[in-house]
């Protein structure tokens, strides 16, 4: 065929997905508001491609509704910008929004093994029981010990080299998943974790659903890589590379660790270890190679994003690090380490740690819900088919729960110096009903002994460029799935000279 003839057949195949699509029975009640859509095309070019939690908030309040309704060439986004919302949605109708939406850009990418990304059914089942079962939330037992370790270990590598930092952090983070998924001791510039950087660096590009046509108009995907415009193929291609990388490489290293009767616990030997023999062997192990893969794409890179948030606001707010270190010096005092034991005793760390989830979200959306049935929610129409956007950043950011939200404020969930239950916990952090992340409890127990760690040995100040100047940061932050704030520098010195030999006193 000729590249005109496959453009005009493209051009056909489109039109009559957008027809068909405008063909169906006009329903009783009105669509959610929203910006006014345009013939054939609806909101395709309104649509935000960065920071689009930030746009939908600021639609909320422009057309009055926490429930807003926009369409993409024929396909039907609803978005979420309230918790009520959420929750009546999510929670109440889990049976209806549960289950997710073929991205397209994410298939092609590789990521069709990714639970979280899977429809509701029983692939999804058996991975997130699996990985329940391995990992259960009071099973601290079962992670704790880990966490500690590498926690202990990072402290050395920022008494070394502070100036790498964030390097440090990711590395603490691949190092507790591998060590928890496959079993596998990480040691410094471990290969696996740069891996897993680059396939997640992937998932965040793949994962923007208004960023690639074929997401709205799947056909496309069917168009040869030869055809202009097309370059988004041979980018799915070469996230598609990393992706298998990540799901194989550590897998098949844990194994080969099994066989050589190397292997420590983890989600993967000890999986392995107990197969039924009445099953399949090869579906048992695309299970666990699966449900490892969803736990080290889950841990390599949102808890580094909620601790780099952490240590900026450290520089930022110096006096609220001021209010932590006080609490552990008087609390735990200056000849140990904070352990997780000691979270009870220290409600400021605790506020600290939920405002750095809360500040900024680690996925702002969340990965989008599918609407399986035709629904109807305070008078609107909801249409089977529906991508379904939770605005966790809405959520995070809302004024009525939060009050001054873009400031970044521990005290919110305090009072009379103790945890207040009547704030509401940031869990939309972690996602939305069924669909909740499976392993939160492991993230919020690393995250709070690294800041409760970090904090009782060392000071975090804005660093100072080699003309003595003080270099203050952005605090700016980069759209993507997983948001972490632009590279910033600071100062990462020991609080005293015991501190410093504290820290070294445990890792030699």
């Amino acid at each position: 065929m000729t590249p005109s003839n496959v453009a005009v057949g493209l051009f056909v195949l489109t039109l009559t997905f957008i027809l068909l699509r405008m063909r169906k029975q006009k329903p009783t009640f009105p669509l959610p508001p929203g910006p006014k859509k345009w013939p054939l095309i609806g909101n395709l070019y309104q649509l935000p491609t960065s920071f689009e939690w930030e746009t939908y908030a600021h639609w909320s309040e422009v057309y009055d509704s926490d429930v807003l309704h926009v369409d993409a060439a024929g396909t039907s986004i609803i978005i979420v910008n309230s918790w009520k919302a959420a929750y009546d949605l999510f929670e109440k109708k889990s049976s209806l929004y549960s289950s997710r939406v073929d991205s397209q850009m994410v298939l092609l990418s590789g990521w069709d093994w990714l639970f979280g990304f899977m429809p509701y059914g029983n692939a999804w089942l058996q991975r997130r029981k699996l990985f329940q079962k391995h990992f259960h939330p009071l099973d601290d037992a079962s992670h704790h010990p880990h966490e500690r370790e590498y926690v202990h270990r990072m402290l050395r590598a920022l008494l070394d080299t502070p100036e790498d930092f964030m390097e440090h952090i990711r590395h603490l983070m691949g190092a507790i998943t591998l060590s928890l998924g496959y079993g596998i001791e990480v040691k410094p510039k471990d290969t696996t974790i740069n891996i897993a950087t680059e396939a997640v660096k992937g998932l965040a590009g793949a994962a923007n659903f208004s960023a690639f046509l074929v997401n709205s108009i799947p056909a496309l995907k069917y168009v040869p890589s030869w055809f202009p415009g097309t370059g988004w193929k041979k980018q799915a291609q070469i996230w598609r590379d990393w992706t298998l990388k990540m799901r194989d490489v550590p897998f098949e290293k844990s194994l080969r660790q099994l066989a050589e009767g190397t292997a420590t616990p983890s989600l993967v030997t000890t999986s392995v270890s107990n197969l039924d023999e009445s099953l399949d062997r090869e579906e048992q192990l695309t299970i666990i190679r699966d449900a490892a893969g969803n736990f080290f794409v889950g841990g390599a890179d949102t808890t580094v994003s909620a601790i780099n948030t952490f240590l900026l606001m450290m520089i930022c707010y110096p006096e609220i690090q001021d209010k932590a270190q006080a609490e552990l010096d008087r609390v735990i005092g200056k000849g140990q380490l904070p352990d997780f034991s000691d979270e009870p005793s220290l409600p400021y760390i605790s506020a600290l740690v939920k405002e750095s989830l809360r500040y900024q979200a680690i996925t702002p959306f969340a990965i989008p819900h599918y609407l399986s049935e035709d629904d109807v929610y305070k008078g609107y129409y909801l249409p089977k088919g529906s991508v379904v956007l939770g605005n966790v950043w809405a959520i995070t950011h809302d004024k009525e729960d939060y009050p001054e939200p873009l400031e970044f404020k521990p005290e919110r969930f305090l009072k009379d110096g103790k945890l207040n239950p009547e704030v509401r916990e940031p869990t939309a952090a972690f996602g939305f009903g069924r669909r909740i992340c499976p392993g939160r409890h492991i993230a919020i127990s690393s995250l709070y002994l690294s800041i409760a760690t970090i904090l009782s040995v060392f000071r975090i100040e804005k660093a100072i460029d080699e003309n003595g100047h003080v270099i203050v940061p952005s605090k700016e932050y980069i759209s993507s799935l997983i948001l972490h704030p632009t590279p910033f520098k600071c100062s990462i010195k020991p609080r005293s000279d015991e501190a410093e030999r504290l820290i070294r006193s445990i890792s030699d």
